[in-house]
């Protein structure tokens, strides 16, 4: 899976790459989740929704926003910007942008194959929910 180009990929609708970005993001943390902790499935969702919410993505694409290069910075802003229909209930609305914006990132860095900048992100993601003191 994979496009030939970034241009290709530029070319999507944000939505759509926060789309596919919001699955990579998901099963990276399950995965995470499998391999460091021990629990009942119920209970990893659970655990999951810390690294998947609104506001820790939130949280997390403000932590990493001078990290990204002038592309990805293109690509986050474009999914951040993008106006939504609906913003789940327990969402506020500027964090539920800037998580389209990171969901969106993650699209992009997956479709475009750039494995390795994905998990590291990816990964520095995980490290700041799993972080002490990080605020929820």
């Amino acid at each position: 899976m994979g496009l030939e180009t970034p241009d290709e990929a530029r070319l999507m609708q944000p939505s759509v790459l926060a789309f596919i970005g919001d699955a990579v993001f998901n099963l990276f943390i399950r995965e995470r989740l499998i391999m460091n902790k021990k629990g009942t499935s119920h209970q990893l969702h659970i655990l999951s929704t810390d690294y998947v919410k609104a506001a820790s993505q939130s949280r997390i694409s403000k932590a990493l926003m001078e990290t990204f290069t002038e592309e990805e910075a293109y690509i986050f802003r474009r999914g951040r910007n993008t106006k939504s229909v609906t913003i789940p209930k327990n969402a506020e609305v500027q964090d539920y942008r800037y998580a389209t914006g990171f969901e969106a990132l993650l699209g992009y860095l997956y479709l475009t194959k750039q494995k390795e900048r994905l998990y590291q992100l990816m990964d520095q993601a995980a490290d700041i929910i799993e972080s002490p003191g990080n605020g929820d």
